[in-house]
């Protein structure tokens, strides 16, 4: 499975305005990047990565749709993965891009 270019474009307008974004395959979806570090990334396992404040994982896992991402059998605090169901609308999707790039930008740049 291959990331989905619709929400590829619809993140993509939602950082329009923002400075020091780049795009970057990664993790087999497509990443984007501030100022060098990961915000989000449309996923090619359907739906969104986002990275939050690791002290802020447990809470945010609440959220329905949300689960932890798991990379080689780990799920490192600090990333999350947000089904299709959890960004159907803009709404949805504006929240999870919103908190991934404040978290990015806060971050030294790479």
């Amino acid at each position: 499975m291959t990331y989905d270019d619709g929400l590829a474009f619809r993140i993509r307008g939602m950082l329009a305005e923002e400075c020091g974004v780049d795009e970057r395959s990664m993790f087999g979806g497509l990443a984007f990047l501030i100022n060098g570090n990961m915000a989000v990334a449309a996923s090619d396992q359907g739906g969104l990565m986002v990275r939050v404040p690791p002290e802020e994982t447990e809470v945010l896992l609440e959220f329905e749709h949300t689960t932890p991402m798991t990379v080689a059998d780990r799920q490192p605090s600090g990333w999350l993965q947000i089904s299709d169901d959890g960004i159907r609308t803009e709404r949805q999707l504006q929240r999870w891009v919103t908190l991934g790039a404040a978290y990015a930008r806060k971050l030294p740049p790479k």
